[in-house]
């Protein structure tokens, strides 16, 4: 993987791409695929995320005094910091959002090495929490584009998103209440530019194949399965193509089959 200031520079990167799509928009409350959710949502919620993880980077007590506070609302508090920030003007919103990644990015550049930061679930490395960050901010980018009937050019940083896809993996067997593999998985993907990502055993019995910017959209789950030209040899890994998350929380519905045809 690339190094944390690398990755900072990608998720800058990635969040400047988004705010091209939305920041000319007068009006932001166009339904995005995910139900109830605007574009307003969408952006809300990663301007709160991006706050809450800078919280983690540079004040432990106070995350832990906001998980604490949020326990009781576990399965409504990300929704409903996302209508509270909806609620704000489009300009005020964007203008949170720009402030907050910048932050952001500072924080967690200036994290002594070898730190682990405090997250909703296991502890994160700088470089994890900003890939996590990069991944939320393409997912719901695509959320955005989705709604905007806009297509996405995919660049190398997508390398990010897939890398995390793949790491989740026994994650998302959690998340199902299963037991993963014990085998490791061969994962090999073809970049926008043609070039070859691998993880894994090179000869594995358990392999995926396909597009680089398809697997990401299947992990992210932005699109079915069904839809998408990634390809799985062996029982094991093609259960896993339809149960992969690389987002932390509770499996989402995803999207229908065809529902972008």
């Amino acid at each position: 993987m690339a190094d944390l200031e690398a990755l900072l520079g990608d998720f800058a990167d990635e969040c400047a791409d988004l705010e091209r799509l939305v920041a000319p928009l007068a009006d932001w409350t166009l339904p995005t695929p995910a139900p109830g959710w605007s574009i307003a949502h969408q952006i809300g919620h990663l301007t709160w995320t991006d706050e809450i993880a800078t919280i983690s980077a540079s004040d432990a007590e106070e995350f832990a005094k906001q998980v604490a506070a949020a326990a009781p609302r576990v399965l409504t508090f990300v929704d409903e910091a996302a209508e509270e920030a909806a609620a704000m003007p489009p300009a005020e919103l964007l203008e949170r959002w720009r402030a907050g990644r910048k932050t952001l990015i500072e924080a967690l550049r200036a994290v002594p090495a070898g730190t682990k930061l405090p997250w909703f679930g296991p502890p994160m490395s700088p470089a994890s929490m900003i890939t996590a960050r990069l991944m939320e901010t393409w997912a719901h980018g695509q959320d955005v584009a989705d709604a905007l009937g806009v297509t996405r050019e995919p660049t190398a940083r997508l390398r990010s998103v897939a890398h995390l896809g793949v790491r989740t993996r026994n994650f998302a067997y959690s998340v199902q209440g299963k037991a993963a593999p014990a085998e490791e998985f061969g994962v090999e993907l073809t970049a926008p530019d043609g070039t070859i990502w691998t993880w894994g055993p090179q000869h594995a019995a358990q392999r995926v194949t396909g597009p680089a910017l398809d697997f990401c959209l299947l992990v992210t789950q932005r699109r079915h399965p069904e839809d998408l030209a990634v390809r799985a040899v062996g029982a094991d890994a093609q259960e896993w193509l339809t149960i992969a998350q690389a987002f932390a929380g509770p499996s989402g519905e995803g999207r229908a089959a065809g529902q972008f045809a």
